[in-house]
């Protein structure tokens, strides 16, 4: 048989990672005549992909071709209470009558009638970021994207300003290494050369979570903390820095303000006080307290993990508070990494037509989304892309039951037939990565990513700026960024006048593909102070730990964490059958040997969860990968892959942290019960 003809391209995965990876795929072509992708792995010449995919991209492919994709326009026939009854239409008759739709919801209830829905399905900054002007011409409320990172980037910039972070390349410079709040082996799995370079030439690792994951075995030492106490533990060594003199007087009077104000705060947190608060015990913090003090480089590679509690914000400012006392920003490999994307100094005044958000306009917190969902609140309709708020937004069910409203125009921009796509009125199909231009930034790297269209779309699938721009001709928009082509986007970012972005033009990036940031060959960031108001690191107001609101009792006593799984990537890859076998095909709940005892759970039984917000079932598996008082329900799985139907975030409130509005997954409290299966 002769072999069908294929051929490789090097693409930029749009996914939210860090890594950004540089990826190899084989297209090839069918006896149909239409090129598919059939494999996919790293660039073996990127620096940072380094020739692998993670183990959850490596299978796009199969997301890209499953059976079950929409490929033409689809609309509903039948009440969205009920399982989904779809008509095949045209695009034009879609668009004619979403267009009308939309209309009558600005002419009957104003511009604040309609709200965009949206997060990071593709971190590209024409299909993922520019999209959202259509909503800006149109005066339609402005929806902060605040389910991740907010409350993490406020924290930095209360610190730091910039958000800059340690190269990749040069981790393997450091001499103690602190994975505080991430499963990077999961979640930034190109990170793990670099670690493992670092300990060949005698680097220590250690790992800082509330649970035994892939990560934390990893290590060389495993932390298990309470959750919601990083700000403890962090101030616990502060105090020992102070006490044993290991900070660095030259750098904190040159570089910081208002070392005054946090060795204030630092003196009460004995290590006996840390523990009684973390969990930890004493000796373990002073020993962790003297290698970070005696230790350069450090390196602490923070994860947004811990910012998911209600004062989540401020446990991530204390722990990237510590290289500043140790002075290891002037030092390569050392310091701290959250987010790298403030090196990319690209020109965004108009991006997403950014320059017509007014003072006035009125904002929506995405994770309150239930609440905006509302009759009540006034919505008329609701354009969902890039996102799947049915499973993945915090009260979860009030999220259905808003999106199932007969007077709510729903319209999802899809690849897959999410949950969330089989409550709309109108699916649109979306294209994939491979199928339409795009730009890239990264917030784990320092490298620019540029990918050609390289697949015709099948079927009838289009991207979101098409459909956007279809929409905006039919409603009379003439703002014109809303038509801007990716000419127009790379011409307009790319012309900031930085350094950082010397020597890149549209041309460089559409031929090479992947292009490094023009930085110097040692970048320290931070060596000398910092992009703040003050020009230094600003250590004052001093972070304090605070306990929640939302405390355990004798009504709640555990507390739910929800991170991330290492097959999945928030809930991209649930509609594939391999990976959630690969994950124990249903989700789990972890609970430790005591709990299951006073709770009478047994493994592999059925436990009940149940908060003030809802209840779900899930499996037990009893483990001391978690610790006494916590319960763990790695993945946002589909709800469909669930033996109850329902996803984890029926679980979860609409809580704001204390700083960046953001998400507060693990802050919930629960209650466990045996039921049967």
């Amino acid at each position: 048989m002769t072999a069908l003809p294929a051929r490789d391209v090097f693409l930029t995965c749009p996914l939210d990672c860090p890594d950004a990876c540089r990826l190899k795929v084989t297209l090839t072509r069918g006896e149909d005549s239409q090129e598919r992708m059939t494999k996919l792995t790293g660039d073996p010449a990127h620096p940072i992909t380094r020739g692998f995919a993670c183990a959850k991209t490596v299978h796009y492919p199969a997301r890209a071709n499953h059976p079950e994709r929409p490929l033409y326009p689809l609309k509903r026939l039948n009440a969205k209470t009920e399982a989904p009854v779809w008509g095949r239409v045209s695009w034009d008759e879609a668009l004619d009558d979403i267009a009308a739709r939309l209309r009558q919801v600005l002419d009957t209830r104003g511009p604040q009638g309609l709200l965009r829905y949206n997060y990071a399905g593709t971190m590209g900054l024409m299909e993922g970021t520019h999209v959202h002007a259509l909503f800006r011409a149109l005066g339609a409320p402005e929806l902060d994207e605040t389910i991740c990172a907010t409350a993490g980037s406020e924290a930095w910039a209360m610190g730091y300003g910039t958000r800059y972070a340690v190269d990749p390349r040069d981790v393997a410079h450091a001499r103690l290494i602190v994975l505080w709040g991430i499963n990077s082996l999961s979640t930034n799995s190109h990170l793990t050369p670099h670690l493992t370079a670092a300990r060949k030439a005698g680097a220590r690792i250690i790992a800082v979570d509330p649970y035994r994951n892939r990560t934390a075995a990893f290590a060389d030492e495993h932390l298990k903390l309470k959750p919601g106490t990083d700000a403890a533990l962090a101030l616990g060594v502060m105090h020992e820095l102070f006490a044993h003199g290991w900070t660095d007087a030259a750098y904190i009077a040159e570089a910081t303000v208002g070392i005054e104000d946090v060795q204030q705060a630092a003196a009460e947190w004995t290590p006996e006080r840390t523990a009684e608060v973390t969990g930890l015990d004493a000796e373990v913090i002073r020993a962790f307290a003297r290698a970070i003090g005696t230790t350069r480089p450090t390196y602490i590679r923070v994860g947004y993990g811990m910012t998911r509690h209600e004062h989540g914000g401020t446990n991530l400012r204390a722990v990237t508070l510590l290289p500043a006392l140790t002075g290891d920003w002037r030092h390569r490999g050392g310091g701290c990494a959250l987010s790298a994307s403030g090196a990319f100094k690209l020109n965004r005044t108009r991006l997403g037509s950014a320059h017509l958000i007014r003072p006035d306009t009125p904002h929506v917190n995405m994770n309150e989304y239930a609440r905006a969902l509302r009759p009540e609140a006034g919505l008329g309709a609701t354009v969902i892309y890039n996102c799947n708020p049915a499973v993945v937004a915090p009260d979860a069910g009030r999220v259905r039951v808003g999106l199932q409203r007969g007077d709510l125009l729903v319209v999802v921009l899809e690849q897959a037939m999410t949950e969330t796509a089989q409550l709309a009125d109108y699916v649109l199909p979306a294209t994939t990565f491979a199928e339409h231009p795009d730009l890239y930034t990264s917030y784990g790297h320092h490298f620019l990513g540029y990918n050609h269209a390289e697949l015709a779309a099948p079927g009838e699938a289009r991207p979101n700026s098409w459909v956007m721009q279809q929409l905006a001709r039919r409603l009379g928009v003439t703002e014109p960024s809303v038509y801007w082509t990716v000419d127009d986007l790379l011409a307009e970012v790319l012309n900031s006048g930085h350094p950082h972005l010397a020597g890149i033009t549209p041309e460089r990036l559409k031929t090479e593909g992947s292009v490094p940031l023009s930085l110097p060959d040692l970048f320290l960031p931070y060596a000398h102070g910092a992009e703040t108001p003050s020009g230094k690191v600003q250590l004052s107001p001093a972070p304090q730990h605070r306990e929640p609101q939302a405390a355990l009792n004798a009504e709640y006593p555990v507390r739910l964490l929800t991170p991330p799984a290492h097959h999945f990537l928030n809930s991209t890859y649930g509609v594939l059958e391999n990976l959630n076998r690969a994950e124990g095909s249903e989700p789990c709940v972890l609970v430790h040997p005591q709990d299951a005892q006073v709770y009478g759970l047994h493994d592999a039984g059925y436990a009940r969860l149940e908060s003030e917000i809802g209840a779900v079932r899930r499996r037990v598996k009893v483990t001391d990968a978690a610790q006494p008082g916590t319960a763990v329900v790695e993945g946002t799985w589909w709800g469909l892959s669930a033996p109850d139907g329902t996803s984890i975030n029926e679980l979860t409130a609409q809580t704001l942290t204390d700083l960046g509005g953001g998400s507060t997954f693990h802050n919930t409290r629960i209650r466990l019960m045996p039921v049967e299966g």
